[in-house]
């Protein structure tokens, strides 16, 4: 067994994974944790859906026509992608090597079933679910958006209740209580600096 010196360790950059039901706040806390100011490198998802008012191209998303995400799926571009509510949603690739390359811990958001796809192609992620207190706030939080019919709604609700029972691929929980959010993001970094500090480290192999 190799010894390890704790005056020569060199610290290996995380592939972190932001996920749980729509609605809960993950877009707002990496928006958040980069107005804090944290030294983290934050991807940018590339999804078909219709960009939101208020949302910059580029930076909440890179948003591409449905041929145009067809062709990153052809030449293998995407580290993982899905259908999310109809529409596609998926992780550059080189976008992620870059970053781990420079030596930054990256963080990236991503929906459940794209979390499953993580742990089975990068088994040494770090997988964060974000939840709300309870069902009745993430419902209101959902409701209060005003930014999907009532069968999309509905849908969403129903699909936070199937993604709750997905919890054990994750390796921490974080309530994303309301009027919280930078407590949220603390959280995260608390758990992303107890990682750094591991004896034996993850190591992320793409």
């Amino acid at each position: 067994m190799t010894r390890i010196n704790p005056y020569t360790r060199e610290e290996k950059p995380l592939l972190v994974v932001i996920s749980g039901p729509s609605g809960v706040g993950k877009d707002m806390a990496l928006v958040r944790m980069q107005e804090l100011g944290y030294p983290f490198y934050f991807v940018v998802t590339a999804t078909t859906r219709p960009q939101r008012p208020g949302e910059e191209d580029g930076v909440d998303y890179f948003f591409v026509s449905k041929a145009q995400f067809a062709e990153m799926i052809e030449h293998d571009d995407l580290l993982e992608y899905a259908i999310v509510y109809g529409d596609y949603k998926g992780i550059p690739k080189a976008q992620v090597r870059k970053a781990l390359t420079s030596g930054k811990d990256v963080i990236m958001r991503i929906d459940v079933q794209g979390a499953e796809t993580i742990r089975r192609l990068v088994p040494e992620a770090v997988l964060i679910y974000l939840s709300a207190e309870s069902e009745e706030a993430l419902v209101r939080r959902l409701s209060q958006r005003k930014t999907e019919p009532e069968d999309q709604l509905k849908l969403r609700i129903a699909t936070a209740r199937q993604e709750q029972k997905r919890l054990e691929l994750f390796d921490y929980i974080v309530i994303n209580e309301e009027d919280k959010l930078d407590d949220t993001c603390h959280k995260i970094a608390s758990i992303i600096t107890a990682e750094r500090c591991r004896v034996h480290q993850r190591e992320i192999n793409l």
